[in-house]
């Protein structure tokens, strides 16, 4: 079977069983259903896996496919096509693996919703979308995948649409990413007008020369650029010029901001925890949300080149991984908490990014997207298990019922708070000590956020692990007598998620991160490269873990663990005492810092305001009462002037001939 079948299936099967599911899902029943679907996100999970330990362990190299010319205007080719490099490789497997395991788990998670085959059909639509977006090998059809999984987001946030909380959520998702997407679509654009072309392929020629030219020759970026013929300059506002690279990537980023959930593109991701829980795993922990990352690192080759686009990433980085960590904090929503912790973790990615650390941000989404799934999945079990209760205060001593959801959330939790040897202390440790390497803009505050950050990630996450399972119970005794673990469906999808949470760190951080396993896929500029000082420390995933006990990053996670088990645990008078003198801070976390209320202000109610003024003077004024109304009332008036002139006596209409010829051999006179 050759490469361009092989990817065909993968990305063609999912899509397969969301159309059939979709269209004979009444037909086929729900067993049929699930089964179509979960075939064929399977089929696409066995040829990631094979593509990704190809890359890793084998000799794979990179595929760049034509599949069909889809338009040609002039000598521009717009085609459809697939890049399979290592890259590609290892978002397919997190897609992949944890659609897999979320249809697996909606079985039962959905079992009794009216709605169930068209959640199915919706779920494999968007792992088919997905997949279009990573495997792209131009920005057309990576803008298809994007919108894509905007639209099927927008479905699945809304998927009770009988909720109007439902409704409002996947309106906000849709109208904040359609913010990001303009800024994705000047990017584009400024692609096309730079490069001449849509196709990865020979943008990537030219910049790599521009990179061999620093490399070797010791060129500055802008000289490089300019012996490649890249060093246009495109008009921002008035007389004021950004270079033609910067001007792209802070467009393509802004379009990252959105979909990732940056600062201050970030208020639709909370609400969308309307959706149905798998939701909140699939897209808005492991898949969706880091197609952002992933297009960022996908076009490293040009971020490399912008000194202050990767300045700007690495502060809206900072800001978003501290600020919505702090948010977590306060929250009481199980799902909510989680949200935040999603927003607060993307932020670490992205500060990754900004340092040129592009492994270690992929590594990070790569961890992440195992143990968020996994709490997301363990939060859905104890929301099953408590008939749709949410609120954390009412709960408390679930350990003892729920045995397999406490542990599997526990290691997902482990791994969120970056414990030494579990996945996400890898990933984690190595953003840190990346950003302490790191010289670049605004790094001394990324450093100080993404260190803080560990202190809060540890206080929130403890916070949730023990007012949910342990403590007393606070519900009604025979409520909490009558509760029972969640069937298997549901629990060894937690088992699946548990293992990579666990593991993955200390099996593939040496060849993902410090190996040349992303050779062919990231570009990183020499004087960039942070992470030789991070390799230094890193002889193999036992000494690195070691190493971490010695760390300020270790001090700060055991700072915020006891710091939770104090206040939330042994005292909680400590509450108390928090409300009372802190209470302007933690009414500023109880209301995300305004952002949602600036919006309203500003955005909402100025666009409304906006909009009046148009209608009252402009549509209203001149459009209605002045042109069309006012015309007709001036013809009006000139017509009942004019019909005076109508007499109907014979001599005024003689006087009125004379006058008209003397006029007209009076003209021929002076003409002579």
């Amino acid at each position: 079977m050759t490469i361009q079948a092989q990817l065909l299936i993968a990305v063609l099967a999912p899509l397969i069983g969301a159309i059939l599911a979709g269209l004979l899902g009444k037909k086929l029943g729900k067993v049929m259903t699930h089964r179509i679907t979960i075939i064929g996100v399977l089929i696409a999970f066995l040829f990631s896996v094979k593509w990704f330990f190809g890359f890793l362990w084998g000799d794979a190299v990179a595929v760049d496919v034509t599949v069909y010319e889809w338009a040609r205007f002039g000598e521009v080719s717009i085609q459809i096509g697939f890049l399979l490099d290592s890259l590609t490789s290892i978002m397919m497997l997190v897609v992949t693996f944890v659609s897999l395991m979320v249809h697996i788990y909606s079985i039962g998670y959905m079992h009794d919703d009216k709605g169930y085959q068209r959640f199915f059909s919706y779920i494999s639509l968007f792992t088919f979308s997905m997949l279009m977006l990573v495997m792209s090998n131009n920005f057309l059809q990576l803008f298809f995948g994007w919108e894509a999984v905007g639209v099927v987001s927008y479905l699945l946030i809304g998927f009770w649409y009988q909720k109007d909380s439902a409704i409002f959520a996947n309106m906000k998702a849709f109208l904040v990413n359609r913010v990001g997407d303009f800024g994705f679509l000047l990017g584009i654009g400024g692609i096309f007008l730079l490069f001449g072309t849509f196709d990865y392929a020979p943008i990537f020629k030219t910049m790599g020369q521009a990179e061999e030219l620093v490399s070797l020759g010791g060129q500055q970026q802008v000289n490089a650029l300019a012996l490649v013929g890249l060093d246009q300059t495109f008009p921002v506002w008035g007389e004021l010029e950004w270079s033609a690279i910067s001007f792209i990537c802070i467009s393509l980023f802004i379009g990252a901001m959105g979909k990732s959930a940056q600062v201050p593109l970030h208020v639709w991701l909370p609400d969308s925890m309307e959706g149905p829980t798998p939701i909140s795993a699939l897209i808005h922990a492991a898949t969706m949300v880091t197609a952002g990352v992933f297009m960022v690192a996908r076009m490293s080759p040009l971020f490399e080149f912008s000194d202050t686009a990767l300045a700007m990433v690495t502060l809206i980085g900072a800001m978003t991984a501290l600020f919505m960590g702090l948010v977590a904090i306060v929250q009481n929503d199980i799902k909510r908490i989680i949200a935040y912790s999603t927003l607060s973790q993307l932020g670490y990615m992205v500060v990754a990014l900004g340092v040129s650390a592009y492994s270690a941000a992929i590594f990070h989404l790569f961890t992440h997207a195992f143990f968020k799934a996994l709490l997301f999945l363990g939060a859905g079990s104890v929301i099953v298990a408590l008939h749709h209760e949410q609120d954390i205060r009412k709960m408390g001593g679930l350990y003892k019922k729920l045995p397999i959801t406490y542990w599997c959330t526990l290691i997902g939790t482990l791994a969120l708070i970056g414990t030494p040897l579990f996945s996400g202390f890898y990933s984690k440790d190595t953003i840190i000590s990346a950003v302490a390497a790191a010289e670049g803009g605004f790094s001394g505050f990324a450093y100080f956020s993404v260190l803080a950050g560990v202190l809060v990630t540890a206080i929130y996450s403890i916070r949730l692990l023990l007012l949910v399972f342990h403590g007393k119970p606070r519900m009604k005794q025979e409520q909490f007598d009558h509760l029972a673990e969640s069937p298997r469906v549901i629990t060894w999808p937690l088992i699946a998620l548990a293992i990579p949470s666990l593991l993955a760190g200390f099996v593939f951080a040496k060849e993902l991160l410090f190996r040349s396993f992303f050779r062919d896929s990231i570009t990183v500029l020499e004087h960039h490269d942070v992470l030789k000082a991070v390799e230094l420390h890193f002889s193999d995933a036992l000494s690195f873990a070691l190493h971490g006990l010695m760390s300020p990053v270790f001090l700060m996670l055991i700072s915020g663990v006891v710091i939770a088990v104090v206040v939330y645990g042994w005292a909680p008078r400590f509450i108390t005492m928090w409300a009372v003198f802190l209470k302007p801070f933690k009414k500023l976390l109880e209301k995300k810092f305004f952002f949602d209320e600036f919006n309203q202000k500003v955005f909402a109610q100025g666009s409304h305001w906006l909009g009046q003024v148009f209608w009252r003077y402009g549509d209203k004024a001149i459009i209605d009462e002045g042109i069309i109304d006012g015309g007709a009332s001036a013809l009006k008036s000139i017509a009942l002037k004019l019909r005076k002139l109508q007499t109907g006596y014979l001599f005024h209409y003689a006087l009125f001939m004379l006058i008209g010829l003397v006029g007209f051999l009076a003209w021929l006179l002076f003409r002579g």
